[in-house]
């Protein structure tokens, strides 16, 4: 995705209003959030131990940012790309029961992003996660998780267009899943990004599930890790966005992988190595809990509502110099 500049674009509001919107719709959604999933907001670390297995591989070639700290000796530190497998971890050492789960406000660098208008090196996402029994891991769990998200998108609709009425971005009005293989044998001659953005034109919000493993034509849709989700048993939320004529990624997640399908999608992946790793033993072992859970985007949130062209005009990041530059010369002001 190259940089798209739209045609005739008018922020509305200004940086010093933006940032306010921008707090509005933060503060609003973690707490109508929380209340509607049961999950009570956490702290959560920035980087972690490599040795420890914690960090999310993403699709598997993405370059965690590392380094050491002079006080541990003979272990890499890195930054996280995500807290998929701290969350369970933790679900479980603060004693968290079946229905009960946690949120929490993850910072993250992802060195290898292409930088366009949705994509930016730092991640700022609510990373959520709930504790589900082993007859709950299915998908009408995993599809009702998804209407409660987007629910309270719904919400937060409408709270911003009472404060923001000149600038808020009217969505659909409601959501459609469909899998990845469906979607393939819909638009067969596509691209996976052409068949995201054709269904999300046509219905305005939409899941997708079953992302990981590969389809029909001997390919994934996307890449998922192997050790969090299970693919059969995730997907994610995109809207339309007009501004940029493009689905809009806003969440993606699923039902963690239990002892089975962690040995079946590390075989899979050839990835059986991470096995050696202490969160892959505790979860082969039976000793961390069934759970659901997912990340959605803090500055893709307040994007998608605002009707915003650039990530960069609703968080502080690094673009490139010409970048910024042709932006401006456009209207798009990144912070």
């Amino acid at each position: 995705m190259a940089l798209i500049l739209p045609k005739g674009y008018d922020p509305i509001l200004d940086t010093r209003q933006t940032q306010e919107a921008i707090k509005f719709i933060r503060d609003l959604f973690q707490k109508e959030f929380g209340r509607q999933m049961n999950l009570e907001r956490v702290s959560a670390p920035l980087f972690v131990e490599k040795s420890s297995g914690l960090n999310d591989n993403l699709s598997g070639v993405e370059r965690p940012v590392r380094f050491d700290i002079k006080d541990i000796e003979r272990e890499d530190i890195e930054v996280v790309q995500s807290l998929a497998k701290w969350k369970r971890l933790a679900l479980k050492e603060y004693g968290y029961q079946v229905g009960q789960g946690i949120y929490t406000n993850m910072n993250a660098i992802r060195r290898d992003e292409d930088l366009d208008n949705l994509h930016s090196c730092y991640v700022d996402q609510w990373d959520w996660e709930k504790v589900i029994s082993k007859d709950q891991r299915t998908k009408e769990t995993l599809r009702d998780a998804v209407r409660t998200i987007f629910k309270v998108i719904k919400h937060l609709e409408h709270g911003v267009w009472y404060k923001y009425p000149q600038a808020v971005n009217k969505l659909a009005d409601e959501i459609v899943f469909i899998s990845s293989e469906e979607l393939l044998q819909k638009y067969p001659d596509k691209s996976p990004k052409e068949r995201e953005n054709l269904i999300a034109k046509e219905y305005g919000c939409v899941f997708i599930e079953e992302i990981g493993g590969d389809l029909s034509n001997g390919q994934p849709h996307d890449g998922r890790a192997p050790d969090y989700d299970d693919w059969t048993l995730n997907g994610d939320i995109l809207f339309w966005f007009q501004p940029l004529e493009c689905a809009m990624e806003i969440s993606s997640m699923g039902i963690r992988v239990d002892e089975e399908a962690l040995e079946k999608q590390l075989e899979i992946s050839n990835c059986q190595n991470r096995k050696s790793f202490t969160y892959h033993k505790a979860l082969l072992n039976g000793d961390l809990p069934y759970t659901i859970g997912g990340g959605i985007g803090q500055s893709r949130l307040c994007m998608l509502l605002l009707n915003r062209a650039h990530v960069g005009e609703v968080q502080a990041s690094i673009w490139p110099k010409d970048m910024r530059k042709t932006c401006k010369d456009h209207k798009i002001i990144l912070l």
